[in-house]
Protein backbone atom coordinates (compact mmCIF):
# COMPACT_ATOMS: atom_id res chain seq x y z
CA UNK A 1 0.00 0.00 0.00
CA UNK A 2 1.54 3.53 -0.97
CA UNK A 3 0.63 6.97 0.35
CA UNK A 4 -2.66 7.47 -2.20
CA UNK A 5 -4.28 3.87 -0.80
CA UNK A 6 -4.59 5.38 2.29
CA UNK A 7 -6.82 8.11 1.26
CA UNK A 8 -8.72 5.94 -0.69
CA UNK A 9 -10.49 4.22 2.91
CA UNK A 10 -11.68 7.94 3.95
CA UNK A 11 -14.51 10.35 3.55
CA UNK A 12 -13.86 13.28 2.00
CA UNK A 13 -13.77 15.08 5.29
CA UNK A 14 -11.58 12.58 6.51
CA UNK A 15 -9.21 13.11 3.71
CA UNK A 16 -9.35 16.50 4.44
CA UNK A 17 -7.50 15.71 7.85
CA UNK A 18 -5.14 13.19 6.47
CA UNK A 19 -3.87 15.77 3.81
CA UNK A 20 -3.37 18.21 6.38
CA UNK A 21 0.18 16.48 7.61
CA UNK A 22 1.57 19.42 9.31
CA UNK A 23 0.22 21.57 12.07
CA UNK A 24 -1.06 23.52 13.24
CA UNK A 25 -4.78 21.82 12.70
CA UNK A 26 -8.15 21.73 14.85
CA UNK A 27 -10.23 18.86 14.17
CA UNK A 28 -13.58 19.21 15.22
CA UNK A 29 -15.11 15.68 15.05
CA UNK A 30 -18.53 14.52 16.32
CA UNK A 31 -19.43 11.48 17.68
CA UNK A 32 -19.73 8.19 15.83
CA UNK A 33 -17.66 10.03 13.16
CA UNK A 34 -14.48 8.19 12.85
CA UNK A 35 -12.20 10.41 14.10
CA UNK A 36 -9.54 7.81 15.48
CA UNK A 37 -9.68 6.69 11.89
CA UNK A 38 -9.06 10.11 10.09
CA UNK A 39 -6.23 10.68 13.17
CA UNK A 40 -4.42 7.46 12.30
CA UNK A 41 -4.53 7.55 8.82
CA UNK A 42 -3.31 11.27 9.03
CA UNK A 43 -0.10 9.82 10.96
CA UNK A 44 -0.02 7.03 8.46
CA UNK A 45 -0.13 9.31 5.11
CA UNK A 46 2.57 11.83 6.96
CA UNK A 47 4.99 9.50 7.37
CA UNK A 48 4.02 7.26 3.97
CA UNK A 49 4.62 10.57 2.30
CA UNK A 50 7.66 11.40 3.86
CA UNK A 51 6.34 14.40 5.28
CA UNK A 52 7.32 13.04 8.53
CA UNK A 53 9.82 10.96 10.59
CA UNK A 54 7.46 8.33 12.41
CA UNK A 55 10.44 7.83 15.43
CA UNK A 56 9.91 11.92 15.87
CA UNK A 57 5.72 11.90 16.40
CA UNK A 58 3.96 11.28 19.69
CA UNK A 59 0.13 10.50 20.11
CA UNK A 60 -1.52 11.54 23.35
CA UNK A 61 -4.95 10.82 24.75
CA UNK A 62 -6.01 10.09 27.82
CA UNK A 63 -7.09 6.80 28.76
CA UNK A 64 -4.88 3.91 28.92
CA UNK A 65 -7.97 1.80 26.89
CA UNK A 66 -7.58 5.14 23.96
CA UNK A 67 -3.80 4.59 23.75
CA UNK A 68 -4.07 0.91 23.01
CA UNK A 69 -6.77 1.81 20.28
CA UNK A 70 -4.89 4.53 19.14
CA UNK A 71 -1.77 1.72 19.05
CA UNK A 72 -3.57 -0.88 17.39
CA UNK A 73 -5.23 0.98 14.49
CA UNK A 74 -1.19 2.44 13.78
CA UNK A 75 -0.12 -1.28 14.06
CA UNK A 76 -2.57 -2.55 11.81
CA UNK A 77 -1.80 -0.06 9.08
CA UNK A 78 1.94 -0.11 9.70
CA UNK A 79 1.97 -3.89 8.99
CA UNK A 80 0.00 -2.42 5.35
CA UNK A 81 2.94 0.16 5.06
CA UNK A 82 5.31 -2.51 5.67
CA UNK A 83 6.64 -2.03 9.46
CA UNK A 84 7.17 2.12 8.33
CA UNK A 85 5.09 3.16 11.42
CA UNK A 86 7.22 1.75 14.53
CA UNK A 87 8.27 4.81 15.54
CA UNK A 88 5.26 5.81 16.29
CA UNK A 89 4.41 6.68 19.91
CA UNK A 90 1.25 6.48 21.10
CA UNK A 91 0.83 7.02 24.75
CA UNK A 92 -1.29 8.44 27.53
CA UNK A 93 -0.04 12.22 29.31
CA UNK A 94 1.01 10.22 32.55
CA UNK A 95 2.46 7.79 30.77
CA UNK A 96 4.80 9.60 28.84
CA UNK A 97 5.62 11.92 31.34
CA UNK A 98 6.66 9.59 33.94
CA UNK A 99 9.50 7.88 31.39
CA UNK A 100 10.74 11.21 30.57
CA UNK A 101 10.60 11.99 34.48
CA UNK A 102 12.32 8.80 35.15
CA UNK A 103 14.88 9.25 32.92
CA UNK A 104 15.75 13.06 33.65
CA UNK A 105 15.37 12.47 37.18
CA UNK A 106 18.57 11.02 38.03
CA UNK A 107 20.65 13.57 35.97
CA UNK A 108 18.83 16.81 37.28
CA UNK A 109 17.64 16.02 40.86
CA UNK A 110 20.16 12.94 41.53
CA UNK A 111 19.11 9.66 43.09
CA UNK A 112 16.51 7.13 42.13
CA UNK A 113 13.29 8.74 41.14
CA UNK A 114 10.66 9.08 44.21
CA UNK A 115 8.04 6.25 44.43
CA UNK A 116 4.49 6.78 42.50
CA UNK A 117 1.51 6.48 44.65
CA UNK A 118 -1.35 4.95 42.81
CA UNK A 119 -4.01 6.15 45.15
CA UNK A 120 -3.90 9.02 47.61
CA UNK A 121 -6.58 7.42 49.81
CA UNK A 122 -3.66 6.24 52.49
CA UNK A 123 -1.85 8.86 52.92
CA UNK A 124 -5.42 10.85 53.18
CA UNK A 125 -6.71 8.67 55.84
CA UNK A 126 -3.20 9.32 57.83
CA UNK A 127 -3.33 12.86 57.53
CA UNK A 128 -6.81 12.95 58.57
CA UNK A 129 -5.91 10.40 61.50
CA UNK A 130 -3.06 12.96 62.55
CA UNK A 131 -5.44 15.82 62.40
CA UNK A 132 -8.42 13.97 64.59
CA UNK A 133 -10.71 14.38 61.72
CA UNK A 134 -13.35 11.57 61.47
CA UNK A 135 -14.09 11.96 57.78
CA UNK A 136 -16.57 8.68 56.39
CA UNK A 137 -14.78 7.04 52.78
CA UNK A 138 -17.45 9.45 51.04
CA UNK A 139 -16.09 12.07 52.43
CA UNK A 140 -12.22 10.55 51.97
CA UNK A 141 -13.19 9.89 48.53
CA UNK A 142 -14.54 13.73 47.85
CA UNK A 143 -11.53 15.33 49.44
CA UNK A 144 -9.68 13.04 46.93
CA UNK A 145 -11.45 14.57 43.83
CA UNK A 146 -10.49 17.87 45.64
CA UNK A 147 -6.99 17.74 46.04
CA UNK A 148 -6.85 16.01 41.92
CA UNK A 149 -8.93 19.16 40.98
CA UNK A 150 -6.58 21.94 43.12
CA UNK A 151 -3.09 20.16 41.47
CA UNK A 152 -4.05 20.20 37.89
CA UNK A 153 -5.43 23.63 38.03
CA UNK A 154 -1.91 24.43 39.74
CA UNK A 155 -3.80 25.71 43.20
CA UNK A 156 -1.36 24.80 45.75
CA UNK A 157 -2.83 24.37 49.12
CA UNK A 158 -1.89 27.66 50.47
CA UNK A 159 -4.02 28.88 47.71
CA UNK A 160 -7.32 26.65 47.63
CA UNK A 161 -9.75 27.85 49.86
CA UNK A 162 -10.22 31.07 47.90
CA UNK A 163 -9.80 29.31 44.41
CA UNK A 164 -12.60 26.37 45.97
CA UNK A 165 -14.68 28.73 46.72
CA UNK A 166 -14.47 30.84 44.03
CA UNK A 167 -15.26 28.09 41.74
CA UNK A 168 -18.24 27.00 43.44
CA UNK A 169 -16.71 24.09 44.98
CA UNK A 170 -18.79 21.68 47.84
CA UNK A 171 -16.64 19.03 49.25
CA UNK A 172 -18.75 16.60 51.78
CA UNK A 173 -16.02 17.59 54.11
CA UNK A 174 -16.07 21.27 53.56
CA UNK A 175 -13.45 24.04 51.55
CA UNK A 176 -12.15 24.88 55.23
CA UNK A 177 -10.98 21.26 55.78
CA UNK A 178 -10.14 20.30 52.53
CA UNK A 179 -7.35 23.10 52.57
CA UNK A 180 -6.25 21.78 55.69
CA UNK A 181 -6.46 18.36 54.59
CA UNK A 182 -4.37 18.98 51.44
CA UNK A 183 -2.03 21.13 53.19
CA UNK A 184 -1.05 17.94 55.48
CA UNK A 185 -1.40 15.12 52.28
CA UNK A 186 1.30 17.45 50.19
CA UNK A 187 3.30 17.42 53.27
CA UNK A 188 3.43 13.73 54.29
CA UNK A 189 4.30 13.18 50.46
CA UNK A 190 6.99 15.18 50.27
CA UNK A 191 8.87 13.48 53.69
CA UNK A 192 8.42 10.43 52.26
CA UNK A 193 10.03 11.17 48.85
CA UNK A 194 6.35 9.70 47.22
CA UNK A 195 5.16 11.28 43.74
CA UNK A 196 1.41 11.04 42.45
CA UNK A 197 -0.14 11.31 39.16
CA UNK A 198 -0.24 15.39 38.63
CA UNK A 199 3.18 15.79 40.26
CA UNK A 200 4.46 14.02 37.27
CA UNK A 201 3.36 15.69 34.75
CA UNK A 202 4.22 19.04 37.01
CA UNK A 203 7.82 17.84 37.61
CA UNK A 204 8.27 16.64 33.99
CA UNK A 205 7.00 20.16 33.22
CA UNK A 206 9.43 22.15 35.46
CA UNK A 207 12.17 20.21 34.10
CA UNK A 208 11.44 20.78 30.50
CA UNK A 209 10.95 24.82 31.31
CA UNK A 210 14.11 25.45 33.63
CA UNK A 211 17.01 23.04 32.46
CA UNK A 212 17.57 23.64 28.50
CA UNK A 213 19.76 20.97 27.71
CA UNK A 214 17.14 18.35 28.52
CA UNK A 215 14.07 20.35 26.60
CA UNK A 216 16.37 20.20 23.87
CA UNK A 217 16.64 16.36 23.72
CA UNK A 218 12.95 15.90 24.29
CA UNK A 219 12.39 18.49 21.63
CA UNK A 220 14.88 16.87 19.26
CA UNK A 221 12.82 13.34 19.89
CA UNK A 222 8.95 14.68 19.52
CA UNK A 223 8.68 16.82 16.59
CA UNK A 224 4.67 16.37 15.50
CA UNK A 225 2.37 16.27 18.35
CA UNK A 226 -1.41 14.43 18.17
CA UNK A 227 -3.78 15.37 21.08
CA UNK A 228 -7.21 13.37 21.18
CA UNK A 229 -9.86 13.81 22.87
CA UNK A 230 -8.58 17.93 23.13
CA UNK A 231 -11.95 19.50 24.60
CA UNK A 232 -10.55 17.20 28.16
CA UNK A 233 -7.12 19.01 28.52
CA UNK A 234 -6.87 19.99 32.01
CA UNK A 235 -4.42 23.09 32.59
CA UNK A 236 -1.72 20.84 34.27
CA UNK A 237 -1.89 18.60 30.66
CA UNK A 238 -1.68 22.04 28.66
CA UNK A 239 1.21 23.28 30.87
CA UNK A 240 3.19 19.85 30.06
CA UNK A 241 2.15 19.91 26.29
CA UNK A 242 3.78 23.63 25.89
CA UNK A 243 6.61 22.24 26.93
CA UNK A 244 6.57 19.43 24.53
CA UNK A 245 6.34 21.78 21.93
CA UNK A 246 8.46 24.26 22.76
CA UNK A 247 6.90 27.04 20.96
CA UNK A 248 6.57 24.93 17.72
CA UNK A 249 3.24 24.69 15.92
CA UNK A 250 3.35 21.23 14.73
CA UNK A 251 0.15 20.04 16.87
CA UNK A 252 -3.05 18.76 15.43
CA UNK A 253 -5.51 18.43 18.39
CA UNK A 254 -9.13 16.38 17.82
CA UNK A 255 -12.22 16.67 19.96
CA UNK A 256 -15.82 17.59 20.51
CA UNK A 257 -16.68 20.86 22.82
CA UNK A 258 -19.90 19.06 22.90
CA UNK A 259 -18.54 15.91 25.05
CA UNK A 260 -17.18 17.85 27.05
CA UNK A 261 -18.28 16.30 30.43
CA UNK A 262 -15.61 16.33 32.64
CA UNK A 263 -15.61 19.91 33.83
CA UNK A 264 -15.54 19.02 37.54
CA UNK A 265 -11.99 17.46 37.76
CA UNK A 266 -10.54 20.38 36.15
CA UNK A 267 -11.02 19.47 32.24
CA UNK A 268 -12.04 22.65 30.10
CA UNK A 269 -12.94 23.13 26.50
CA UNK A 270 -11.48 26.01 26.31
CA UNK A 271 -8.10 25.19 25.05
CA UNK A 272 -10.06 23.50 21.94
CA UNK A 273 -12.13 26.66 20.98
CA UNK A 274 -9.51 28.84 21.73
CA UNK A 275 -7.29 27.15 19.01
CA UNK A 276 -7.63 29.52 16.32
CA UNK A 277 -7.01 32.59 18.47
CA UNK A 278 -3.88 30.62 20.23
CA UNK A 279 -2.36 29.25 16.10
CA UNK A 280 -3.52 32.25 13.53
CA UNK A 281 -4.14 30.55 10.09
CA UNK A 282 -4.64 27.15 11.39
CA UNK A 283 -6.06 24.90 9.82
CA UNK A 284 -9.99 24.00 11.36
CA UNK A 285 -11.66 21.05 9.80
CA UNK A 286 -14.85 19.16 10.99
CA UNK A 287 -15.93 15.76 10.61
CA UNK A 288 -19.91 15.39 10.79
CA UNK A 289 -20.72 12.47 9.16
CA UNK A 290 -21.87 9.94 12.31
CA UNK A 291 -21.27 6.26 11.01
CA UNK A 292 -22.53 4.91 13.88
CA UNK A 293 -25.88 6.13 15.33
CA UNK A 294 -29.55 5.75 12.61
CA UNK A 295 -31.06 8.91 11.76
CA UNK A 296 -33.19 8.77 14.63
CA UNK A 297 -30.97 8.70 17.18
CA UNK A 298 -29.10 11.50 15.30
CA UNK A 299 -31.68 13.36 15.03
CA UNK A 300 -32.15 13.08 18.91
CA UNK A 301 -28.86 14.36 19.17
CA UNK A 302 -29.03 16.91 17.16
CA UNK A 303 -31.61 19.01 19.15
CA UNK A 304 -29.92 18.33 21.86
CA UNK A 305 -26.72 19.91 20.88
CA UNK A 306 -29.53 22.45 19.00
CA UNK A 307 -30.10 23.44 23.25
CA UNK A 308 -26.43 24.75 23.67
CA UNK A 309 -25.52 26.66 20.57
CA UNK A 310 -22.13 28.05 20.33
CA UNK A 311 -19.81 28.38 16.95
CA UNK A 312 -18.10 24.89 17.80
CA UNK A 313 -21.24 22.69 18.03
CA UNK A 314 -21.74 20.43 15.09
CA UNK A 315 -24.68 18.70 13.54
CA UNK A 316 -24.31 15.25 12.70
CA UNK A 317 -25.13 13.52 9.54
CA UNK A 318 -26.53 10.39 9.81
CA UNK A 319 -24.90 7.80 7.19
CA UNK A 320 -26.79 4.56 8.97
CA UNK A 321 -29.85 3.20 7.81
CA UNK A 322 -33.28 4.32 9.02
CA UNK A 323 -34.00 2.10 12.77
CA UNK A 324 -36.49 2.75 15.40
CA UNK A 325 -37.76 5.82 16.32
CA UNK A 326 -36.67 6.96 20.28
CA UNK A 327 -39.41 5.83 23.01
CA UNK A 328 -39.94 7.95 25.52
CA UNK A 329 -42.08 6.53 28.80
CA UNK A 330 -43.74 8.17 32.05
CA UNK A 331 -43.67 5.49 34.96
CA UNK A 332 -45.55 6.38 38.49
CA UNK A 333 -42.50 6.62 40.57
CA UNK A 334 -38.66 5.21 40.76
CA UNK A 335 -39.48 1.50 41.63
CA UNK A 336 -41.62 0.89 38.52
CA UNK A 337 -39.15 2.64 36.34
CA UNK A 338 -36.37 0.33 37.34
CA UNK A 339 -39.16 -2.75 36.65
CA UNK A 340 -40.09 -1.39 33.22
CA UNK A 341 -36.43 -0.69 32.19
CA UNK A 342 -36.22 -4.12 33.32
CA UNK A 343 -38.84 -5.46 31.01
CA UNK A 344 -37.58 -3.51 28.29
CA UNK A 345 -34.04 -4.97 28.49
CA UNK A 346 -35.90 -8.21 28.68
CA UNK A 347 -37.96 -7.80 25.26
CA UNK A 348 -34.97 -6.40 22.90
CA UNK A 349 -32.89 -9.31 24.39
CA UNK A 350 -36.13 -11.80 23.21
CA UNK A 351 -35.88 -9.75 20.09
CA UNK A 352 -32.71 -10.87 19.38
CA UNK A 353 -30.23 -7.93 20.50
CA UNK A 354 -27.55 -9.98 22.18
CA UNK A 355 -26.71 -8.90 25.75
CA UNK A 356 -23.41 -7.37 25.99
CA UNK A 357 -25.01 -5.06 23.33
CA UNK A 358 -27.38 -3.44 25.49
CA UNK A 359 -26.36 -0.96 28.47
CA UNK A 360 -28.20 1.07 30.86
CA UNK A 361 -26.85 4.46 32.26
CA UNK A 362 -27.81 5.87 34.71
CA UNK A 363 -26.83 9.50 36.44
CA UNK A 364 -25.06 8.62 38.92
CA UNK A 365 -23.54 5.65 41.23
CA UNK A 366 -26.54 6.16 43.76
CA UNK A 367 -29.23 5.47 41.18
CA UNK A 368 -28.08 2.11 40.32
CA UNK A 369 -29.10 -0.21 43.09
CA UNK A 370 -32.79 -0.34 42.04
CA UNK A 371 -31.85 -1.15 38.82
CA UNK A 372 -29.41 -4.10 40.10
CA UNK A 373 -32.63 -5.46 42.06
CA UNK A 374 -34.98 -5.34 38.97
CA UNK A 375 -32.69 -6.86 36.46
CA UNK A 376 -31.96 -9.69 38.62
CA UNK A 377 -35.81 -10.59 39.26
CA UNK A 378 -36.40 -10.24 35.83
CA UNK A 379 -33.41 -12.79 35.19
CA UNK A 380 -31.66 -10.26 32.95
CA UNK A 381 -27.93 -11.09 33.23
CA UNK A 382 -26.20 -7.87 33.77
CA UNK A 383 -22.66 -6.65 35.07
CA UNK A 384 -22.15 -3.18 36.84
CA UNK A 385 -19.58 -1.34 34.71
CA UNK A 386 -16.87 0.62 37.18
CA UNK A 387 -13.49 2.80 36.93
CA UNK A 388 -11.30 -0.11 37.47
CA UNK A 389 -9.16 -1.07 34.72
CA UNK A 390 -10.41 -4.86 34.09
CA UNK A 391 -6.75 -5.95 34.38
CA UNK A 392 -5.89 -4.27 37.23
CA UNK A 393 -8.72 -6.66 39.34
CA UNK A 394 -6.89 -8.76 41.85
CA UNK A 395 -8.38 -11.76 40.64
CA UNK A 396 -8.30 -11.01 36.88
CA UNK A 397 -3.88 -10.40 37.82
CA UNK A 398 -4.17 -13.68 39.92
CA UNK A 399 -5.41 -15.27 36.77
CA UNK A 400 -3.06 -14.24 34.56
CA UNK A 401 -0.13 -15.56 36.72
CA UNK A 402 -1.79 -19.27 36.84
CA UNK A 403 -2.14 -19.24 32.82
CA UNK A 404 1.33 -17.93 32.09
CA UNK A 405 2.88 -20.51 35.00
CA UNK A 406 0.19 -23.30 33.85
CA UNK A 407 1.56 -22.54 29.72
CA UNK A 408 5.48 -22.59 30.97
CA UNK A 409 4.39 -26.25 32.61
CA UNK A 410 2.71 -27.49 29.52
CA UNK A 411 4.85 -26.52 26.49
CA UNK A 412 7.51 -28.17 28.98
CA UNK A 413 5.09 -31.30 29.47
CA UNK A 414 5.57 -30.94 33.01
CA UNK A 415 1.55 -31.12 34.04
CA UNK A 416 -0.16 -33.89 32.91
CA UNK A 417 -3.26 -33.31 33.54
CA UNK A 418 -3.44 -30.61 30.85
CA UNK A 419 -2.14 -33.00 28.08
CA UNK A 420 -5.14 -33.60 25.43
CA UNK A 421 -7.30 -31.13 26.51
CA UNK A 422 -8.86 -27.88 24.69
CA UNK A 423 -7.73 -24.64 24.83
CA UNK A 424 -11.37 -23.33 26.79
CA UNK A 425 -11.09 -26.28 29.06
CA UNK A 426 -7.64 -26.27 29.19
CA UNK A 427 -7.98 -22.43 30.81
CA UNK A 428 -11.42 -23.75 32.78
CA UNK A 429 -9.11 -26.01 34.30
CA UNK A 430 -6.63 -23.24 34.83
CA UNK A 431 -9.12 -20.87 36.42
CA UNK A 432 -10.90 -23.27 38.97
CA UNK A 433 -7.34 -22.71 41.16
CA UNK A 434 -8.54 -19.31 41.44
CA UNK A 435 -12.06 -19.73 42.15
CA UNK A 436 -14.11 -20.39 38.88
CA UNK A 437 -17.50 -22.69 39.35
CA UNK A 438 -19.70 -23.85 36.93
CA UNK A 439 -22.15 -21.47 38.13
CA UNK A 440 -22.18 -18.50 39.26
CA UNK A 441 -22.73 -16.98 43.17
CA UNK A 442 -26.35 -16.83 44.16
CA UNK A 443 -25.33 -13.77 45.89
CA UNK A 444 -24.40 -10.63 44.53
CA UNK A 445 -21.33 -8.37 45.32
CA UNK A 446 -17.46 -8.88 45.42
CA UNK A 447 -17.70 -12.74 45.17
CA UNK A 448 -19.88 -12.55 42.36
CA UNK A 449 -18.02 -9.83 40.29
CA UNK A 450 -14.94 -11.88 40.82
CA UNK A 451 -16.67 -14.77 39.09
CA UNK A 452 -18.11 -12.81 36.27
CA UNK A 453 -14.24 -11.71 35.91
CA UNK A 454 -12.77 -14.61 35.50
CA UNK A 455 -15.85 -16.41 33.62
CA UNK A 456 -14.94 -13.27 31.02
CA UNK A 457 -11.47 -14.42 30.43
CA UNK A 458 -12.47 -18.05 30.20
CA UNK A 459 -14.93 -16.60 27.26
CA UNK A 460 -12.17 -15.39 25.67
CA UNK A 461 -10.29 -18.38 25.20
CA UNK A 462 -13.65 -20.10 24.01
CA UNK A 463 -13.46 -16.99 21.62
CA UNK A 464 -9.97 -17.78 20.49
CA UNK A 465 -10.45 -21.91 20.85
CA UNK A 466 -13.33 -21.04 18.18
CA UNK A 467 -11.27 -18.79 15.21
CA UNK A 468 -7.73 -20.90 16.22
CA UNK A 469 -8.46 -24.33 16.95
CA UNK A 470 -4.90 -25.32 16.96
CA UNK A 471 -4.58 -22.05 19.91
CA UNK A 472 -2.53 -23.17 22.88
CA UNK A 473 -2.09 -21.87 26.68
CA UNK A 474 1.28 -20.31 25.32
CA UNK A 475 -0.96 -18.48 22.81
CA UNK A 476 -3.92 -17.54 24.96
CA UNK A 477 -1.36 -15.83 27.67
CA UNK A 478 -0.03 -14.09 24.97
CA UNK A 479 -3.77 -12.93 23.64
CA UNK A 480 -3.82 -11.68 27.17
CA UNK A 481 -0.75 -9.79 27.93
CA UNK A 482 -1.48 -7.86 24.48
CA UNK A 483 -5.21 -6.74 25.41
CA UNK A 484 -3.52 -6.10 29.00
CA UNK A 485 -1.42 -3.87 27.47
CA UNK A 486 -4.41 -1.31 25.38
CA UNK A 487 -6.64 -1.87 27.99
CA UNK A 488 -8.67 -4.25 25.80
CA UNK A 489 -11.22 -5.89 28.34
CA UNK A 490 -13.19 -8.95 27.41
CA UNK A 491 -17.20 -8.62 26.62
CA UNK A 492 -19.25 -10.46 29.02
CA UNK A 493 -22.31 -12.03 27.44
CA UNK A 494 -24.78 -9.54 30.19
CA UNK A 495 -26.32 -6.05 30.33
CA UNK A 496 -24.58 -3.77 30.87
CA UNK A 497 -25.58 -0.87 34.25
CA UNK A 498 -23.27 2.09 33.89
CA UNK A 499 -23.38 5.66 35.05
CA UNK A 500 -23.03 7.84 32.14
CA UNK A 501 -19.94 9.31 32.87
CA UNK A 502 -18.69 5.29 32.30
CA UNK A 503 -20.07 5.15 29.21
CA UNK A 504 -18.05 8.04 27.15
CA UNK A 505 -15.91 6.45 24.39
CA UNK A 506 -18.19 2.99 24.48
CA UNK A 507 -21.60 2.39 22.07
CA UNK A 508 -23.96 -0.24 22.54
CA UNK A 509 -27.34 -1.91 19.90
CA UNK A 510 -29.62 -0.29 22.47
CA UNK A 511 -29.06 2.14 24.90
CA UNK A 512 -31.71 2.83 27.68
CA UNK A 513 -31.50 6.13 29.55
CA UNK A 514 -33.74 6.33 32.92
CA UNK A 515 -34.14 8.89 35.91
CA UNK A 516 -34.45 11.99 33.08
CA UNK A 517 -36.76 13.99 36.22
CA UNK A 518 -34.98 17.31 37.12
CA UNK A 519 -32.90 16.99 39.96
CA UNK A 520 -31.78 13.87 38.75
CA UNK A 521 -31.10 14.89 35.16
CA UNK A 522 -29.85 17.70 35.25
CA UNK A 523 -28.99 16.38 39.05
CA UNK A 524 -30.00 18.92 42.01
CA UNK A 525 -26.76 20.37 43.08
CA UNK A 526 -26.56 21.53 38.79
CA UNK A 527 -27.55 25.21 39.75
CA UNK A 528 -25.59 27.86 37.54
CA UNK A 529 -26.11 28.04 33.91
CA UNK A 530 -22.47 26.27 33.23
CA UNK A 531 -23.42 23.38 35.44
CA UNK A 532 -26.68 22.82 33.54
CA UNK A 533 -24.90 22.79 30.35
CA UNK A 534 -22.64 20.19 31.56
CA UNK A 535 -25.70 18.19 32.08
CA UNK A 536 -27.01 18.53 28.77
CA UNK A 537 -23.56 17.74 27.04
CA UNK A 538 -23.06 14.26 29.73
CA UNK A 539 -26.92 13.39 28.57
CA UNK A 540 -25.57 14.06 24.67
CA UNK A 541 -22.97 11.90 25.06
CA UNK A 542 -25.62 9.19 26.70
CA UNK A 543 -27.57 9.62 23.83
CA UNK A 544 -25.23 9.35 21.38
CA UNK A 545 -23.67 5.77 22.57
CA UNK A 546 -26.84 4.26 21.09
CA UNK A 547 -26.04 2.81 17.61
CA UNK A 548 -30.26 1.91 17.06
CA UNK A 549 -32.18 1.88 20.00
CA UNK A 550 -32.65 4.53 22.08
CA UNK A 551 -35.36 4.21 25.23
CA UNK A 552 -35.60 7.09 27.37
CA UNK A 553 -37.56 7.34 30.60
CA UNK A 554 -38.71 9.06 34.08
CA UNK A 555 -41.01 9.13 36.90
CA UNK A 556 -42.79 12.04 38.68
CA UNK A 557 -42.34 9.89 42.18
CA UNK A 558 -39.59 8.32 44.31
CA UNK A 559 -41.90 5.64 46.11
CA UNK A 560 -44.84 3.70 45.52
CA UNK A 561 -47.56 5.83 46.85
CA UNK A 562 -45.52 9.23 47.71
CA UNK A 563 -46.04 12.30 45.75
CA UNK A 564 -45.78 13.07 42.48
CA UNK A 565 -44.25 16.26 42.69
CA UNK A 566 -41.10 15.51 40.24
CA UNK A 567 -41.06 16.91 36.99
CA UNK A 568 -39.96 15.55 33.70
CA UNK A 569 -36.14 17.13 32.58
CA UNK A 570 -36.28 19.85 30.93
CA UNK A 571 -34.11 18.21 28.08
CA UNK A 572 -36.69 15.83 27.78
CA UNK A 573 -39.54 18.17 27.33
CA UNK A 574 -36.78 19.75 24.56
CA UNK A 575 -36.66 16.58 22.50
CA UNK A 576 -39.98 15.14 22.79
CA UNK A 577 -42.34 18.14 23.69
CA UNK A 578 -45.49 15.73 23.37
CA UNK A 579 -43.86 12.88 25.11
CA UNK A 580 -43.92 11.28 28.47
CA UNK A 581 -47.35 12.66 29.20
CA UNK A 582 -49.07 8.52 29.75
CA UNK A 583 -47.19 5.54 31.50
CA UNK A 584 -46.95 2.90 29.22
Amino acid sequence: MDADDLLAALDPEQREVALATRGPVCVLAGAGTGKTRAVTHRIAYAVASGVVNPAHVLALTFTVRAAGELRGRLRDLGGELEGELEGVRASTFHSAALRQLTYFWPRVIGGRPPKLIESKLPLLREAARDMRLRLDGPAIADAVTEIEWAKVCQTHPDSYLPAAVAAGRTPAAGVEEVARLYQAYEQLRRDRQLIDFESVLEVTAAILFTEPAMAREVHAAFRHFTVDEFQDVNPLQKLLLDAWLGGRDDLCVVGDPQQTIYSFTGATASYLRAFGADYPGATVLRLVRDYRSTPQVVAVANRLAAGAGGSCSLSLVAQRPAGPEPAVSRYDDDEAEAAGVATQAAMLLGQGVPPCEIAILVRANAHMERFEHALAAAKVPFIVRGSERFYERPEVRQALVLIRGAARASSAGADAALDGMALDGAVRHVLAGAGLTAEPPSARGAARERWESLAALAALAGDLAAAHPAASLADFAAALTRRAETGHAPVASAVTLATMHAAKGLEWDAVLLPGLAEGIMPIVHARTAEAIEEERRLLYVAVTRARRHLRLSWAPARAPGAGQVRQRSRFLAGLFPAAGAASP
